[in-house]
């Protein structure tokens, strides 16, 4: 009963997924797109997406965090520097305070992950006072540092971002103010440019629609085994 409320409430405050749930129906809703290569299994009877690969980064308070602390989340992901105060950087951390802010209600569900571009001067102290400077909720919104080759690798070849590379070919740095829309299965369902309030409000939708993708999912499970039970 707690998680009807719950759902009912989340329709009733977000009535653009409420629209896509009464025009599609179950059977024929609407559904993000995945980026990324992709190739069909075996048997040629399902689709591999590209998927995040695992890492371990240590966050804002020193703790470690892996790929795993966000198995079954969505979550927007992006790279920034603390020591930045550029026009581009202030508005991209403002923009993600909205998308906080947005989806409070949701801290179980939805989550942010901000890498760090520049982890010889991001040390964690940095990244706390930052992380309290713009008042981020930690429960929810990590700020994570780590070793530099792994942080550029995850860049370049796990989130899709624009990354400038030596000439031995090694991620030097990473050139995007890209969001990036994961989900719960770790692939990507969107970009967004983060500096663009129009491109970050389709974000906060298609956080929506991507919410009401799962739960559709689930009943749709759940009346396949109700079925089953009468048959």
């Amino acid at each position: 009963m707690k998680k009807k409320i719950i759902i009912l409430l989340f329709l009733l405050t977000f009535p653009s997924v409420f629209y896509v749930i009464l025009t599609t129906g179950k059977a024929n809703f609407i559904r993000l797109n995945y980026f990324g290569e992709k190739k069909l299994t075996a048997d040629g009877k399902d689709t591999i997406h590209h998927s995040i690969p695992p890492f371990s980064l240590i966050n804002q308070k020193g703790d470690r965090i892996t790929d795993k602390d966000y198995d079954g989340k969505i979550y927007v992901a992006n790279y920034f520097c603390a020591k930045c105060n550029t026009v581009v950087s202030r508005k991209i951390i403002a923009e993600l305070l909205r998308v906080q802010e947005k989806f409070a209600f949701a801290s179980e569900s939805v989550r942010l992950l901000s890498l760090t571009m520049k982890p010889d001067a991001d040390s964690v102290p940095a990244l706390d006072a930052y992380s309290k400077m713009v008042h981020a909720d930690t429960k929810t919104w990590s700020f994570a540092t780590g070793d530099k080759k792994l942080l550029y690798n995850i860049a370049k070849n796990g989130y899709l971002l624009n990354t400038l590379e030596t000439p031995d070919g090694m991620a030097d740095t990473v050139q995007s103010e890209k969001l990036v829309l994961v989900d719960k299965e770790k692939h990507i369902r969107g970009f967004y440019d983060g500096s663009n309030i129009k491109e970050v409000n389709n974000l906060l939708d298609d956080i929506k629609v991507l919410i009401a993708e799962y739960y559709i999912k689930d009943e749709i499970k759940k009346d396949k085994l109700e079925k089953k039970k009468k048959e």
